[in-house]
């Protein structure tokens, strides 16, 4: 057996399905391991897509994403990607090419030193120098990167290594051994009892941790028994159904009224899987005079303004379940009715107002209503997702995916392939800036050639909005954000997908609805109204 049949023997010991990838010279004797295999390699039209498909997989399914490309130019392509997996806490492992290890000592054609390349946004990578190691490596990688918090990891297979004959005893993959994460102790859990117990108006704090483990039955259950408002990140949407009544809302912006409206009343924190990645504790806790309690897999961040009175460092699941077994008293907070319902009132008012351009409002409020509760969104960075993180609600864990912590433009469309891939029964839309479209645009092609009905919304203004909006709110113009588009539906032609335009008369349900019904994908122009982005500092 020779190492590349080993390295794709150990890929299918830990489940792997698909590989998103481009090939190249380098990997020659990778693909034709993979082409005698029982994965699904999914060929790519860039690099960076190919890594942002394997992150989205690696949220969507809790195992990791694999990726693939040859050495030099097609693995710096990946960087992107990877740091979009590192600080969106995404499990992936990208395998790259490599020159012969002969003429990585000296000046060589198309050499670079990937693996130093790649030191600062993965959890963990090494260059495979023998054929022996690769039973071992594999399972490291896998373990690495989907254990808590996962991210990217990162395997050099240098092509003269890739043809070696490996020896017969270090043919065998290591059966993977899924560790259990210890239970809560006992002093920590009592403590933070107390302190809930104690507190007049508690509030909890969810995170992307929570989304991770499926947690947020759990984390409803102990939310509503106890009459607790839940304020979750942007990639903590779902963490509670946007139905529950102790649901408010999200943060992820300054000047929000949302900190002042409930983190102003709050006198504890309850912060869940709350990563600080996302949105800074300086933003809520500017004056440092919120007690904390931290739940989550890992021991929290050393910040000025995140200092927890006590951590509970275990499974977030097991932690809410026992909590809510311990804690007796239920609180009565005036406000989390008004609030809740506050919520649901801007969402039906806001989302039905028609005029011409389109608000964001009108696109979400049309998108959420044709979407089912189980389908899946996913946002593009840029004003575009300010407004899917504030306005969109959510009702199922994991049905929303947003890159908020590397927050990367180009993101949606190739994780919006990846989705329907895995969940080929669920409706899924990407919500797109023209900027952030154009970024990953090949991909459409991708999408075609796999016969995807997946939906594209773009929303077009001819411009970097989130950095017009900022220039403007700190210097009273803006430079350098304006560009022309092309016609997306004569785009959309090309491809071999179906393009529309929205026109003033439309109804963007009966448009999403047609959409839906294809089997191929679309992409719908839609001109967009950004004059109400001020009404975001005051949305719940």
């Amino acid at each position: 057996m020779k190492t590349s049949d080993l390295l794709v023997k150990c890929l299918e010991n830990e489940g792997v399905t698909f590989i998103f990838g481009i090939p190249g010279e380098e990997t020659l004797d990778l693909m034709d391991s993979i082409s005698q295999s029982r994965m699904r390699f999914v060929l790519t039209r860039h690099e960076q897509a190919a890594a942002f498909m394997a992150d989205a997989y690696g949220r969507l399914s809790g195992k990791a994403g694999v990726c693939l490309s040859t050495l030099g130019p097609g693995a710096t392509n990946l960087l992107t990607g990877i740091a979009d997996a590192y600080l969106d806490r995404a499990p992936v492992v990208a395998i790259t090419g490599q020159a012969d290890l002969k003429r990585i000592h000296k000046e060589s054609h198309q050499y670079v030193d990937i693996v130093e390349n790649f030191e600062t946004v993965t959890k963990w990578n090494t260059r495979i120098e023998v054929p022996d190691v690769v039973s071992e490596v594999v399972r490291k990688a896998f373990k690495v990167a989907e254990t808590e918090k996962p991210g990217s990891v990162h395997l050099e297979l240098p092509e003269n290594i890739a043809c070696m004959e490996a020896d017969e005893i270090h043919e065998k993959p290591i059966i993977p051994i899924r560790a259990r994460r210890s239970s809560p102790d006992n002093h920590s859990l009592k403590h933070a009892v107390e302190l809930i117990e104690k507190s007049r108006s508690p509030m909890i704090l969810a995170g992307n941790g929570v989304i991770r483990k499926n947690a947020a039955s759990q984390l409803q259950k102990f939310a509503e028994e106890l009459g607790i408002p839940v304020v979750t990140t942007f990639m903590g949407k779902g963490a509670v159904t946007a139905k529950s009544k102790c649901y408010v809302g999200t943060l992820g912006l300054v000047r929000d009224r949302l900190i002042e409206e409930v983190f102003g009343k709050s006198d504890l924190v309850i912060a869940i899987g709350y990563d600080l990645v996302e949105y800074a504790p300086a933003l809520w806790n500017p004056d440092l005079n919120k007690k904390i309690i931290h739940i989550d897999f890992t021991t929290s961040e050393v910040d000025l303004h995140y200092v927890p009175e006590v951590e509970i460092n275990s499974d977030v699941k097991e932690t809410i379940e026992i909590l809510n077994e311990m804690v007796s008293s239920p609180k009565t907070i005036g406000y989390l009715e008004a609030l809740h319902q506050e919520l649901l009132e801007t969402f039906e008012t806001e989302g039905k107002v028609n005029s011409w351009p389109v608000r964001p409002q009108r696109v979400l409020h049309a998108v959420r209503k044709v979407l089912g509760d189980d389908d899946i969104l996913v946002s593009d960075v840029g004003t575009n997702k300010l407004w899917v993180g504030k306005f969109y609600p959510v009702y199922c864990n994991n049905t929303l995916l947003i890159s908020n912590g590397y927050a990367s433009m180009g993101f949606a469309l190739p994780s919006a392939i990846a989705a329907k891939l895995l969940h080929p029964f669920k409706k899924v839309a990407a919500v797109c800036g023209d900027g952030g479209f154009l970024m990953n645009v090949h991909e459409v092609e991708t999408a075609s050639r796999l016969g995807l009905n997946i939906v594209i919304i773009i929303f077009r203004d001819d411009g970097y909005n989130l950095i017009k909006w900022k220039g403007m709110d700190k210097f009273g113009k803006a430079f350098g954000v304006d560009f022309s588009n092309p016609d997306f539906v004569k785009l959309a032609d090309s491809f071999g997908v179906d393009g529309v335009r929205v026109q003033p008369t439309d109804s963007l349900e009966q448009i999403l609805t047609w959409a839906f019904s294809r089997e191929k994908p679309v992409i719908i122009d839609v001109p967009i109204d950004y004059s109400t982005n001020k009404l975001l500092m005051r949305l719940l």
